[in-house]
């Protein structure tokens, strides 16, 4: 209760609608109550990995490569709505480069593929459509920039120009940003950690800013593959940097984590849409829905990874696992 008359009275000493105005900077601990209260969200996977079956596509490729024709994102709101989830967490850029925004910075786009769509600014009309709020995931690396090692970790090569440009763009054209989840897996782009987050709070001082490896920075703490836990907690993520960030660093207000709902497989990727062979795997519903109740519990915020088929559409095992979910968390808050 002193939580939210904290929120309503810092909102109150603001102009008109300054809750929602990503360009007036809120107090630390009236924002990271907001993004604490974000909860439940989906993680969206939808690039060219989910057409060469692996994590990683590390051979180049034309945008053409990315062979989707339809794109589904009213289901993918709707879905995560039906869930209980409060946002939709969307890959904008993996460590391939190919970006799934009419960016100025590369052909290497979405809309130079065959689905000729800007699919980041369809979801943000979805999300607003279904009341979800929007958060992105970002790459810092570019296996496409000078001095990168294709398919390898920690060699994504530099270029922070073209990395601030492209930050710029996304957090300019597409509303209000709940946070980014930086990638490091293939390094920083030659933008350290720091100055990614003053360059990113230039445009939403309010955007969390979120480094799942190398250096510490930003507010908040992702957990790759992690579990609910309570800030500087032990073994909640296996990327042992970020572990070790957790507990040292002291900027950090609140805590995310993300994992697969496709459990692990032999062949096809995981983060990604796999191969129809596997259409009938997924994590039940009642884990997912314990892992909610340790996000409540902890005031982290959990992000479940979903990757769309080569439509663009939520396999329908996934629809139906995450509407038991949604009815769970109606009935445990009806209690």
């Amino acid at each position: 209760m002193k939580t939210r008359l904290i929120i309503f009275l810092a909102c109150c000493l603001l102009p008109l609608g300054g809750c929602e105005d990503s360009n007036k900077a809120l107090p630390d601990a009236v924002r990271a109550e907001l993004v604490k209260d974000l909860e439940f969200g989906m993680f969206i996977c939808w690039s060219f990995s989910t057409f060469s079956g692996v994590e990683w596509t590390g051979e180049p490729h034309e945008p053409s490569f990315f062979r989707a024709t339809k794109c589904n994102t009213d289901q993918w709101a709707k879905t995560a709505k039906d869930a209980g989830m409060n946002y939709i967490l969307f890959l904008t850029k993996h460590h391939d480069g190919f970006c799934l925004w009419n960016t100025k910075t590369t052909e290497l786009k979405v809309t130079n593929a065959p689905l000729e769509r800007d699919v980041l600014k369809d979801l943000k009309k979805s999300c607003d459509k279904y009341g979800i709020k929007l958060a992105l995931y970002f790459s810092e690396g570019d296996w496409n920039w000078p001095e990168a090692q294709r398919g390898k970790g920690m060699k994504g090569g530099i270029n922070p120009e073209v990395k601030k440009a492209q930050l710029k763009e996304l957090l300019q054209d597409y509303g209000t940003i709940e946070f980014i989840w930086f990638d490091a897996a293939v390094g920083d782009g030659g933008l350290s950690h720091k100055e990614t987050v003053e360059w990113v709070h230039q445009f939403q001082p309010n955007t969390f800013c979120g480094f799942n490896d190398l250096e510490a920075a930003g507010r908040l703490s992702l957990r790759e593959r992690g579990s609910p836990g309570p800030l500087g907690g032990d073994g909640l993520t296996w990327v042992e940097t970020a572990g070790k960030n957790e507990k040292e660093y002291t900027g950090y207000l609140a805590a995310e984590f993300t994992y697969p709902l496709l459990p692990e497989h032999k062949g096809g990727a995981q983060w990604f849409y796999s191969l129809p062979v596997h259409d009938t795997l997924c994590a039940p519903a009642e884990k997912i829905f314990a892992d909610y109740l340790g996000a409540l519990k902890y005031r982290n915020i959990f992000s479940l990874n979903i990757g769309p088929d080569y439509q663009g559409n939520i396999r329908e095992i996934d629809v139906s696992t995450l509407q038991k979910v949604g009815q769970m968390i109606q009935d445990h808050q009806a209690k």
